[in-house]
């Protein structure tokens, strides 16, 4: 095995695959479907995609997804809509591919490297830490924010909704009652192929919400589009005639439902539509896509807890390169200098 860089997603061995789709099982958001859009869509003038690797013939068994920035740090490939992030790492010769990750990393002229956010107990970051920090790196992490998720133990809908607070499952019968009765209402979920249609409502129930407009809808509409090819994407809109009122975008991909950006128009509040639709697409991941695992991603804010029932943090891993041993002359320059402060 070997350590390896590449600048381009085309220049990875012909079984990289593998290794994202075993990455996909764990989170989305591991995914090259993900990481692809994000490379293509946000990286600035003074910023590189380096993906660290190490390769055996064609096989990929390690990979690092990172932005070499000006000044010799490097970064993990994100945004700010990257609600965790981790290295990709086979499951066989771990510390063997680890060690050659390490070392390959160790010889590039490189002072730092922040990957962020991480999950506190995700088993690679952690075993990643422990072999930089065995090759003489200092480590330190940080909180970045809050997760609320929810794991479903097998329930229904139903059983979930009983399990929500009360006052949420009042709000939600009442208003359905009420807004049924004064305008009525229609729900469209689209899929696949019928994304790209879907996101002209998408907008217009955002562009009405509180958020005004969509500040990466370029990177938002790329990310719905092109993880609707391996069915991924679940966008819901609330009409109320024929205007969106409200609009969530979800994605879900092998028993976990990712609930990634929610809007809903002004005009519409005093009907809760946002929660309405919540609970539609609650109904639709729980019942229909049987997940495991809900997740509303990043934040702490309070209306998450309703939805919720456990929490847990996503850090910040910085890695600092020992300095290298000083030079004859480094160290009588800096002789000289602390006799010159002494006299």
């Amino acid at each position: 095995m070997k350590f390896a860089c590449y600048r381009n997603w085309d220049q990875l061995p012909a079984g990289a695959n593998a290794l994202f789709e075993q990455a996909a099982q764990t989170s989305v958001f591991f995914s090259r479907q993900w990481f692809e859009t994000l490379s293509a869509s946000t990286l600035g003038n003074d910023q590189a995609m380096l993906l660290a690797g190490v390769v055996e013939k064609e096989r990929l068994l390690a990979l690092l997804p990172l932005v070499e920035f000006d000044g010799g740090s490097l970064g993990s490939l994100r945004h700010r809509y990257t609600p965790v992030y981790s290295l990709l790492l086979a499951e066989q010769d771990q510390t063997a591919i680890l060690r050659c990750l390490v070392e390959g990393l160790a010889a590039r002229p490189v002072d730092s490297l922040q990957l962020e956010p991480v999950a506190d107990k995700d088993r690679n970051i952690l075993t990643l830490q422990q072999a930089m920090q065995a090759a003489g790196y200092a480590s330190h992490r940080h909180f970045r924010f809050y997760n609320w998720f929810h794991r479903t133990r097998g329930e229904s809908f139903d059983a979930y909704l009983q399990g929500r607070p009360t006052r949420v499952r009042n709000t939600i019968a009442r208003k359905r009652r009420q807004l049924e009765r004064e305008h009525g209402y229609a729900i469209r979920m689209f899929r696949g192929n019928g994304v790209q249609q879907g996101l002209h409502d998408y907008h217009r129930a955002y562009t009405a919400s509180w958020k005004a407009n969509e500040q990466y809808r370029s990177l938002l509409d790329a990310l719905a589009v092109n993880l609707a090819a391996p069915d991924w994407t679940r966008l819901a809109v609330l009409y109320i005639g024929d205007k969106p009122a409200a609009a969530q975008l979800w994605f879900v991909a092998h028993r976990k439902a990712n609930i990634f950006r929610l809007a809903y128009d002004e005009d519409w509040k005093r009907y809760s539509p946002g929660s309405i639709l919540t609970a539609y697409l609650m109904q639709h991941v729980i019942d229909q896509d049987r997940v495991e695992e809900i997740d509303f991603l990043t934040g702490n804010e309070p209306y998450k807890q309703d939805w919720m029932s456990e929490r847990r943090e996503r850090q910040g891993l910085i890695f600092s390169k020992p300095p290298g041993p000083r030079s004859r002359w480094e160290a009588l320059i800096a002789t000289l200098k602390g006799a010159f402060k002494k006299g």
